[in-house]
């Protein structure tokens, strides 16, 4: 389904920001379209977030549900250094009397480090009558389960009811904080990262209206009848590790909880279409591509984005029409250094698709497209896992979702929108000049992400309000950094962890083998066969 474009005249609302049921595409979901009244509060950083999730994993009581979701989870992995471990998190919470009912999904092979025997041991490690984790395959064929989420529902007080979204797993290495000198429970990954490879992530805590929808994305998800395993002989030791084949059913839905802030919160998935269908997706879903294209279209001054996984022209497109579509729009991109993927034989295919968005992108914008990588203070490289993308500083999604085809149509994502009612009183006003105003919390949170970067207080942001300004900032940041490396890394380190990222290519041969295997492996297509004729999501 096409998005209608949006005049220069439109009035600033909800509507012309987020998708309404019809541009949604799928009528068979209970999710509303969008929910208001909600506070949203960017947790970024592992070490924030993990923090965060244990306190309100400690608040809940008997009586309390805590559903989750999850890509990867390691039942050792520490929420704080002096604990607790999140398998025992969720298991005091369980032995108090929580409900805890987890989806954790089943890679059915570690071809590439996705760890079923880790996951399986998560499933395993969470103990209590109250508890019931289960893996869950119900995918596309070469598919993932990709959303990260939690959702506590309290039953005595709805004002304390919480949800967790974005793209931390509960996995190694994500417990790392702004100072990037890693998580000591790693996980393998490239060289160039060292034994405790620094992590750069982020996630939101939603309180309001929008958790009960974040509930009705796991209950989908959770009552959905098909096996949870596609392939039968993962059952004879899932029979010896009494593992759940058959999920519960969960007690009746509670009402939301009250409003809690100023935040119109719209939640953005990705369902793949699958057989047998999801009985509420059963064309599939493709909210995120079709949210990412209609905020695109009012974009003026600057996106910024912070990407894993910028590898598919497909995806890049709709940035590139963007550039091209408003000559003053700048384009701000932090990606990993090198890729992630201690599998050397998979890092030409990630190069490969980066260099053909990167292509897209540059010969829309040139020099108005900005890609820079981090470092930390000893100057090896921090792993970007965050996915966010900010528009003017008016509407800001944190995703679990990366910039590819595979995250837009064939894995499930769970990504949250955020629209903040209330206006920041900062000059420049109107920096789109729609009409929209810089709201609070987008504007709040690009500021975190570039102080962070950049090395500076939580005053030190005059220069970087006004999107020329802030451009300009970084790039004097990465400059000074590069020069300074390049000069063999004399005198004083400049202030600031920006570098800019060099462009990588791969020999014609190589290319030659990797595109192929790029399309059908590393960025399938799982849109229905009308979409993918017509070029559509």
């Amino acid at each position: 389904m096409a998005i209608p474009s949006t005049s220069q005249e439109a009035p600033a609302g909800h509507h012309d920001w987020f998708l309404t049921d019809a541009e949604r595409g799928n009528d068979a979901t209970r999710l509303p379209a969008w929910s208001e009244g909600n506070a949203v509060r960017p947790l970024v950083d592992g070490a924030t977030y993990f923090a965060a999730l244990a306190d309100a994993l400690e608040d809940a009581g008997a009586g309390d549900v805590a559903l989750f979701a999850d890509w990867r989870g390691d039942p050792d992995e520490l929420l704080r250094e002096g604990g607790p471990r999140i398998a025992e998190a969720l298991t005091r919470a369980a032995r108090r009397g929580v409900l805890v009912k987890g989806l954790i999904w089943r890679s059915p092979f570690d071809l590439v480090r996705f760890a079923p025997v880790r996951n399986r041991n998560m499933a395993q490690h969470v103990h209590g009558d109250c508890a019931e984790v289960v893996l869950d395959q119900r995918v596309r064929r070469a598919g993932s389960h990709h959303q990260k989420f939690f959702v506590l529902r309290h039953a005595e007080s709805r004002r304390d009811d919480v949800a967790f979204i974005g793209s931390l797993d509960t996995g190694h290495s994500r417990r790392d904080d702004p100072d990037h000198r890693g998580d000591r429970q790693s996980m393998p990954f490239g060289r160039a990262y060292g034994p405790r490879p620094s992590w750069h992530d982020a996630s939101v805590e939603v309180r309001g209206p929008a958790v009960a929808d974040a509930e009705v994305v796991f209950r989908e998800r959770w009552d959905d009848r098909a096996p949870l395993s596609l392939l039968p002989w993962q059952r004879l030791p899932d029979l010896w590790h009494r593992l759940t084949h058959q999920p519960s059913r969960l007690p009746p839905e509670v009402p939301a909880p009250p409003p809690a802030g100023t935040c119109a919160v719209q939640l953005l998935r990705t369902y793949p279409r699958r057989l047998p269908c999801y009985p509420f997706a059963p064309d599939g879903e493709r909210s995120v591509a079709r949210g990412h294209t209609k905020a695109l279209r009012r974009a003026r001054r600057l996106v910024y984005v912070e990407e894993q996984f910028l590898w598919s022209a497909e995806v890049a497109r709709f940035f590139a029409d963007a550039l091209r579509a408003s000559p003053e729009l700048h384009l701000v991109v932090l990606v990993p250094r090198v890729p992630k993927r201690n599998n050397a034989a998979a890092a030409p295919f990630l190069v490969f698709g980066q260099a053909r968005a990167l292509e897209v992108l540059r010969a829309a914008g040139g020099d108005r497209l900005h890609v820079f990588d981090v470092e930390n203070h000893e100057g090896d490289p921090v792993y970007v896992h965050s996915k966010i993308t900010i528009v003017d500083d008016v509407w800001a999604c944190v995703r679990s979702d990366n910039l590819s085809r595979r995250s837009w149509t064939h894995d499930s994502e769970l990504s949250v929108a955020v629209l903040d009612e209330a206006r920041d009183p900062r000059s420049p006003l109107d920096p789109a000049g729609l009409g929209d105003g810089a709201r609070r919390f987008a504007r709040d949170l690009r500021l975190q992400l570039m102080r962070e970067h950049l090395d500076r207080g939580p005053d030190d942001c005059a220069d970087l309000l006004d999107p020329d300004d802030a451009v300009a900032a970084l790039h004097g940041s990465a400059d000074a950094l590069d020069a300074w490396h390049a000069g063999g890394r004399r005198g004083p380190r400049p202030p600031g962890r920006l570098r800019s990222h060099p462009p990588q290519t791969l020999p014609r041969w190589k290319e030659a083998v990797a595109r192929p295997l790029y399309r059908a492996v590393l960025d399938p297509d799982g849109r229905p066969r009308a979409l993918k004729r017509r070029a559509e999501f």
